[in-house]
């Protein structure tokens, strides 16, 4: 009562896209109202999702609001993860409307927020049994909850439970098959630990069709590419990445190795150079590791 402003319009977190500019609102430790700026660096779960942002969040501003760049609300900040700054959450202004005033809600076992607040909290302790136990709960009471299934997969590769992890990554990629990220991560659990090198190039492909800027995708695939000797497809996808990153170091010893084993040793040696230019250490030493195929031994 006796408040004159004008009421906020609301946006609408489904609207978001990764990599938009949003603004941070809050009065942290009971200052002044303070104002951050960042992006949406992820959108979790949903439909509506829970928005991941690097404006900065201070402890004290839950309950502010996050804005668009319209000045439209589109979500409430809710929780951060303390000394990781681009790891800020807001739940998604969609949520206010559910809460119908003299509609009492049946409650859930635990909601979208407590959820993620605890996984987050387990991962941060390195705690990875204990966030397996409590995202295998989570998948079986949100079935068709993307983030759950996708943190599930998280928990079982560190516990080096990689086809466990696979089988969850593609129940996520089920409810959301155009997340880069999950594909990167699928890639992963069956190249690095499975040595499955074919189904790892089809994972980091699909990442790449959604994403093409993905450095370290583009590098990996390359890797994976020179395990199988595909030494002209390794090349190329090696470049790909130093196109996007021309100091990206482990593109270029991947690179001068398919060069090295391809037999162009003149185009190795200019790989090997580039990487001395960015670190001698790591240049020195692939260098040692070809000089082999250099002199013919």
């Amino acid at each position: 009562k006796g408040i004159t402003g004008k009421p906020v319009q609301f946006g609408k977190a489904t609207d978001l896209k990764v990599g938009v500019s949003v603004y941070a609102v809050g009065a942290p430790q009971g200052l002044k109202l303070s104002i951050s700026n960042g992006i949406v660096a992820q959108l979790r779960g949903g439909p509506p999702p829970l928005i991941q942002t690097t404006a900065a969040i201070s402890p004290g501003s839950s309950g502010g609001g996050l804005f668009d760049g319209e000045g439209r609300l589109v979500g409430l900040i809710t929780l951060y993860r303390e000394g990781v700054q681009s790891l800020n959450f807001a739940m998604p202004v969609e949520w206010i409307g559910d809460a119908t005033p003299g509609r009492k809600q049946v409650a859930a076992e635990h909601s979208q927020t407590e959820w993620l607040k605890r996984t987050i909290s387990l991962e941060e302790l390195n705690d990875w049994q204990g966030m397996l136990d409590w995202c295998q709960k989570w998948t079986k009471s949100e079935p068709e909850n993307f983030e759950a299934w996708f943190c599930l997969g998280s928990a079982y590769g560190s516990r080096n439970l990689y086809d466990d992890a696979i089988k969850a990554y593609r129940q996520a990629l089920r409810i959301d098959p155009e997340n880069a990220i999950v594909w990167y991560n699928l890639g992963g659990a069956a190249f690095k630990n499975l040595k499955r090198y074919d189904d790892a190039i089809a994972a980091y492909r699909q990442a790449l069709r959604i994403d093409p800027r993905m450095v370290y995708t583009w590098y990996y695939l390359g890797d994976a590419y020179g395990k199988l000797k595909r030494y002209d497809d390794s090349i190329e996808a090696c470049r790909q990445a130093l196109r996007i990153d021309p100091k990206c170091a482990v593109a270029w010893s991947t690179l001068a190795t398919s060069y090295a084993f391809s037999g162009n040793s003149n185009a190795a040696l200019e790989a090997v150079n580039e990487l001395k230019r960015i670190s001698p250490e790591a240049g020195d030493s692939i260098f040692k590791m070809l000089l082999p195929l250099f002199t013919g031994e």
